[in-house]
């Protein structure tokens, strides 16, 4: 059995600093462990477990903290909105039972406080079952713009605004443009990195001062961490430096800040993680299809599936192409959810699959072909990819087979190099078949065989372009005029050729059996070469 790490106030009110919470009235060394976050109701009877830690909400005035603390003796703490009022009852009723006083900054609310406190605890390994996650991040950009009293941005390390406070319209254009586009303008983002303003953001754990142009008013930002690790930055726009105490609560700020973000991450990335499980099994389309389709929320009946991949750069890291996949699977979910409330998509290996409930018409395929040339349409070059769609799966028995035409439509378009391409998988079933096919002679390793085989030994003794000659006329259906141009000859030069490797291939290009075989392996084997 492991033992869970303990969290006590101390390490609470160490993480957070003072931005958030200070100490009112203390019984000691604040080392109680500290064992879940309770709300105060005074409509609901108190019941409180050992070590919990009470949410005052409502409660003021010295009288009504010391007959809260008598109904909690066994809470590791008492928290109440600033500025609480102690005195000497409140100090003997701290020393008696142990319970401490906590003051909460106003600028703060207590959805804000009570899950910042519950992500402390899950790190610590001792959150409650059940409790919600914290990912308001907003109403923490809003709490930093009090305390600073400045609108407030916060950014991941690409400079995309992941919140941002009230008050914006008090900053300057470049401010009100980053908030609208929720990226920072790319003629801002280079003046920042030309000023060198980025490196030293990132090498030093202190707010830095900034100033972006006359036009603009000064920023002070401050790299966001978890350890070594830049999670983000804190960006607030001043009409002068900050004082010594408003650094400081900035500086705490972004340590609130990163606990956020690092309880938002694991928790997306577990989400993540079981809505991309769910949906392979949905997929696979086996017994356990109905209940990942019902706990996705998915319809069961009448599905298309899209299989998306970006056309990825060979030259970017790992870690962006991975989060370049998500961004487009994320984009693509929403589309489709745009679209249906009962579609979902996920990312599987290095292809976003997505689930696409059809109404019946007729031509369901066709419509789930102009959803996905509508995706593409919308996210434009700056995620270039290709979609294969499925046909129409009746029910979830079927799913199975409409991923695996959705992957072969795919994969057609990746083998012509294609870039921004929808293939629904009928409009290219045959080429599938061709693919299909060579993996069946490249797995058995067989080699070309009668005629073809013998022109392309003639050719390489002699130099000659049978094959090429047969390909010609074979693609212009026997027409040798037009087939003649192809290969840049004269038609009656073209027809001696045409003699020749009928004579040498022994190939009777009247027999129409005779033209299938040497046509697939001309296509067979020349995807292979």
């Amino acid at each position: 059995m492991t033992t869970r790490p303990r969290a006590s106030l101390r390490r609470i009110l160490d993480d957070l600093g003072n931005t958030v919470l200070d100490v009112a009235a203390s019984p000691g060394e604040l080392d109680a462990e500290v064992t879940g976050v309770h709300i105060y109701d005074p409509l609901d009877e108190l019941l409180i477990a050992d070590g919990g830690l009470l949410l005052a909400v409502g409660v003021e005035g010295a009288e009504r903290i010391c007959a809260l603390i008598d109904q909690a003796p066994t809470a590791s703490g008492v928290v109440v909105k600033q500025p609480v009022d102690i005195d000497e009852r409140v100090r003997a009723k701290v020393l008696e039972t142990g319970v401490a006083v906590l003051g909460l900054t106003r600028a703060a609310s207590w959805a804000q406080v009570a899950a910042l406190l519950r992500s402390l605890l899950a790190e610590g390994g001792i959150a409650d079952p059940g409790e919600p996650a914290a990912d308001d991040l907003f109403a923490l950009a809003n709490a930093v713009c009090a305390l600073l009293d400045a609108p407030v941005t916060i950014e991941d390390r690409s400079s995309r605004v992941l919140a941002f406070s009230g008050r914006q319209d008090e900053a300057d254009e470049g401010r009100v443009a980053t908030v609208l586009g929720r990226q920072v303008p790319e003629k801002y983002r280079r003046l920042l990195e030309e000023g060198g303003y980025f490196r030293r953001l990132y090498q030093t754990r202190e707010p830095i001062l900034i100033r972006p142009g006359e036009d603009q008013l000064l920023r002070v930002a401050i790299a966001v961490r978890s350890g070594d690790e830049i999670l983000g930055s804190i960006w607030a726009a001043v009409h002068e430096p900050l004082s010594e105490q408003r650094q400081a609560a900035l500086i705490d700020a972004a340590k609130i800040v990163a606990l956020q973000l690092l309880r938002q991450r694991a928790g997306a990335d577990t989400q993540r993680r079981l809505k991309a499980d769910l949906l392979s099994t949905v997929l696979e389309g086996g017994k356990d299809a109905a209940e990942a389709a019902g706990r996705l929320g998915v319809a069961s009946e009448r599905l298309c599936v899209l299989a998306a991949q970006l056309n990825e750069d060979a030259g970017i890291d790992a870690a962006h192409r991975e989060g370049d996949r998500q961004r487009f699977c994320d984009a693509l979910a929403l589309h489709v959810g745009a679209i249906h409330p009962k579609a979902a998509a996920a990312l599987v290996g290095s292809v976003a699959y997505a689930v696409l409930p059809l109404h019946a018409s007729g031509e369901e395929e066709a419509r789930a072909v102009r959803v996905a040339q509508s995706f593409l349409t919308r996210v434009g070059p700056r995620h270039l990819g290709n979609i294969g769609v499925g046909r129409l799966a009746a029910n979830l028995s079927e799913v199975a087979r409409s991923r695996t035409d959705a992957d072969r439509a795919l994969r057609v378009l990746r083998s012509h190099g294609a870039a921004g391409q929808v293939a629904g998988y009928t409009g290219v079933h045959f080429e599938s078949l061709l693919l299909q096919l060579a993996d069946l002679v490249s797995a058995e390793e067989q080699a070309p065989t009668g005629p073809y085989q013998r022109l392309l030994k003639h050719d390489a003794e002699h130099g000659t372009g049978l094959v090429a000659t047969l390909k010609a006329y074979l693609d212009a259906f026997g027409d040798v005029n037009a087939a003649s141009a192809t290969v840049h000859v004269h038609p009656n030069t073209f027809r001696y050729r045409l003699r020749r490797l009928t004579e040498i291939g022994g190939l009777d290009l009247a027999d129409s059996d005779a033209r299938l075989a040497v046509m697939l392996q001309l296509r067979i084997f020349e995807r292979r070469h």
